[in-house]
């Protein structure tokens, strides 16, 4: 990727960092009887991480080459680099960040997150595409 092209992902490449510094950070020992925690919390903040993510990049690449339309590439790249950070913030948490726990259920959540962003840019983007083709069709 070039360096204009970086320059559209600036919140996707913000966003990875705000993703990396909490999933990594201690918390607190007792989060169980505070009101605002409860089980499987976490679960849900992996998917909702990695579904602004993936909405991010798309957004930054929409951007860059202002178009709605790529292909199926664009598609497995984003899933690819969601999957290798995701897998990086579990690897990091079982041998660097011992302090948190690597499960394979908080990567499970975060590809959910990431199919659940694909899925509402490829919905979002046929909608768009069939729309065109009717005002298209209304003009010949």
């Amino acid at each position: 990727m070039n360096s204009k092209a970086l320059k559209y992902q600036v919140w996707s490449i913000l966003w990875t960092v705000v993703i990396l510094i909490l999933c990594n950070m201690k918390m607190p020992a007792s989060t169980s009887g505070s009101g605002i925690f409860f089980e499987g919390f976490d679960k849900l903040v992996h998917l909702g991480f990695f579904f602004v993510l993936t909405i991010l990049l798309f957004y930054g690449r929409i951007n860059y080459q202002h178009s709605y339309s790529f292909g199926s590439l664009t598609i497995f790249k984003v899933i690819l680099i969601t999957a290798g950070l995701g897998a990086g913030i579990e690897f990091l948490q079982w041998k660097v960040f011992t302090y948190r726990s690597a499960e394979w259920w908080d990567f499970g959540c975060d590809m959910i997150g990431v199919f659940m962003g694909v899925f509402s840019f490829v919905l979002l983007h046929k909608s768009d595409y069939h729309k065109s083709l009717q005002h298209e069709k209304s003009k010949g």
